[in-house]
């Protein structure tokens, strides 16, 4: 079986300019998701379950695993020299390192380090998720946040690492998506899910429904038409939701279905943030022939302002994401009062 490290030097060997720093870059990435895997692994056993007291920007509590994981995709990310500037969930400001050689690095990076942490205790699965730029300041001097304020357009690579009952890494660089399955006996990706491709339709829509008295109407009305009997469209849907991004993500893609997080009356622009939870996931699943949006335009098409901005989030099989656009568009009135236009 083809590792991780060996297809993604194949790739690099077709494109005859490559310098190899991103592949680096991708190792170095691989090489902490190893070392939060090992500690997820055991954590029932060791201290690393449960809160560690502080709070992130948004207002969160820090779990224990948070801090963890952070520390260490930080420190492989700095001291292989690819990556410039790192924007994470967990730091309030851009984390630029100072060093020449980072300096020099091409990239910057854009990671939740630990997606759905306070699951852990609980034994659900969690993920990583990052996105890769090219950054848009001169090589050798200090990186700024206007090398991660880019539209999802200009993603170099994505991906993330679910932590289940196996530990998969799925990317891509824009090229196809491909998933790896670890194998903790050798330490080592084999390539498990070679070009993935998410069903046009499916028969799974992913929602928390504690919050249905606060969505908008059209996601209202969405849900209603979810739940309907109608034998030539495989309704009523199946409704599965795990509360945690990766998790529900990576189900869709493989059986096709549908996640929504919308804006609401509460927080009329959700929770999820565009940088990097939401512009990742979608640079994946049209990679992989899906759609993502924000119930009106496309997530990889909107121009960040903020490193934690937040944003809506319809993703999934690409005719079940347009579905559910024509709710929203129908009802805009209403997404139209909950943005204050």
């Amino acid at each position: 079986m083809k590792t991780l490290v060996e297809f993604i030097n194949d790739k690099q060997i077709e494109y005859p300019g490559a310098t190899g720093d991103l592949t680096r870059l991708l190792n170095d990435i691989t090489i902490a998701a190893k070392i939060v895997n090992r500690e997820i692994r055991i954590a029932g056993l060791a201290d690393i379950n449960g809160r560690h007291g502080s709070t992130n920007i948004q207002g969160e509590d820090q779990q224990k695993m948070d801090v963890f994981a952070n520390d260490h995709f930080i420190n492989a990310l700095k001291h292989g020299g690819q990556c410039a500037a790192i924007a994470s969930e967990e730091n309030e400001d851009l984390i630029i390192f100072g060093n020449a050689y980072s300096q020099q690095g091409k990239y910057v990076v854009a990671m939740d380090p630990v997606d759905g942490s306070s699951n852990i205790e609980v034994n659900v699965p969690i993920g990583t998720i990052f996105s890769i730029y090219k950054r848009v300041t001169p090589e050798g001097s200090s990186a700024s946040v206007e090398d991660l304020l880019q539209k999802g357009r200009n993603i170099v690579a994505a991906g993330y690492v679910i932590y289940g009952s196996s530990t998969i890494l799925v990317y891509t660089t824009g090229n196809g998506v491909n998933g790896f399955t670890y194998d903790p006996s050798v330490g080592l990706f084999f390539l498990s899910h070679p070009d993935m491709r998410i069903p046009e339709e499916g028969t799974i829509y992913s929602i928390n429904e504690a919050n249905y008295i606060y969505f908008p109407e059209g996601v209202k009305r969405y849900i209603k038409y979810c739940q309907v009997d109608d034998k030539a469209t495989h309704r009523p849907y199946n409704t599965r939701y795990i509360g945690s991004l990766v998790s529900d993500v990576h189900r869709n893609l493989v059986r096709g279905g549908i996640f929504i997080y919308p804006g609401n009356a509460k927080n009329p622009t959700g929770k999820l943030r565009l940088l990097y939870e939401c512009a990742p996931m979608a640079f994946i699943i049209e990679q992989a022939g899906g759609k993502a949006s924000n119930g009106f335009h496309q997530i990889l098409d909107i121009e960040p302002y903020g490193i934690h901005q937040r944003v809506p989030l319809f993703i999934g099989s690409k005719k079940m994401v347009e579905k559910a656009e024509e709710f929203m568009f129908e009802f805009s009135r209403d997404f139209s009062r909950l943005q204050g236009a």
